[in-house]
């Protein structure tokens, strides 16, 4: 039993603390203070369902599942490289993060503006406009969306999360799931409601210029990759 949760803890973790488009989201949601516990929430759900899927045996179903597997690699494509190309024309208008470390209401408020402008200026909508428009609906549809779009996500939670737990038996691949559970649970939540701490260090908009195309070339990096 420990020993199937253990292992299925540092399988988890191996496969899930990568520099991705979900954990670059997560990240730059932390640091604003922006929505973090519904994100943080619906990640370590959706990562959740998806272990039990794999667990279950639904990984040996869509391993074999080329047409499915094709139409979701297109769709994340797609999503990431507009993603990549917003994060990278939020860089050519950065700004500063504005909210105190403390983390009060107030706090919270400049930062979900912040969050605002920086989210529509893609669309180049007057600041106004994106202060009103963003919200908590849109940023957790594109977490859906990173989450769900990406073929990785099937490859590496449901197929191989999946076959690896099925070694340990029928009942150790429960205990195998229970571990890779819980290693989601502390990546995305460290990831989230730990990035507060680096704040400081992102007080300036030189600081989130640098971030948004670092994000940026991580998406369309991926992207790349994947359509290759």
């Amino acid at each position: 039993m420990l020993n199937s949760s253990l292992a299925g803890l540092l399988t988890g973790l191996s496969l899930i603390v990568a520099i991705g488009a979900q954990n670059a989201f997560v990240l730059r949601q932390g640091l604003r203070r922006a929505h973090v516990g519904p994100i943080v929430t619906v990640c370590t759900l959706s990562d959740v369902a998806l272990i039990v899927a794999g667990v279950a045996g639904i990984g040996a179903v869509i391993q074999h599942a080329d047409l499915a597997l094709q139409a979701v690699r297109w769709f994340g494509v797609a999503f990431l490289t507009w993603y990549g190309l917003s994060s990278a024309w939020r860089a050519r208008h950065p700004s500063a993060l504005s909210a105190p470390p403390d983390g009060s209401a107030a706090a919270a408020d400049t930062a979900d503006t912040a969050a605002a402008a920086d989210t529509a200026a893609a669309v180049g909508a007057p600041v106004a406009t994106r202060a009103r428009g963003a919200g908590l609906v849109p940023a957790l549809r594109r977490t859906f969306a990173l989450t769900w779009l990406n073929p990785h996500v099937y490859l590496d939670t449901v197929v191989l999360l999946g076959s690896i737990a099925n070694t340990h038996g029928p009942s150790g691949r429960w205990w195998f799931a229970v571990g890779a559970a819980v290693a989601s649970t502390l990546w995305f939540s460290g990831l989230g409601f730990g990035a507060r701490f680096a704040a400081p260090l992102l007080t300036t908009p030189r600081a989130w210029q640098v971030l948004d195309l670092l994000i940026a070339a991580t998406m369309l990096g991926i992207a790349a990759k994947l359509a290759i």
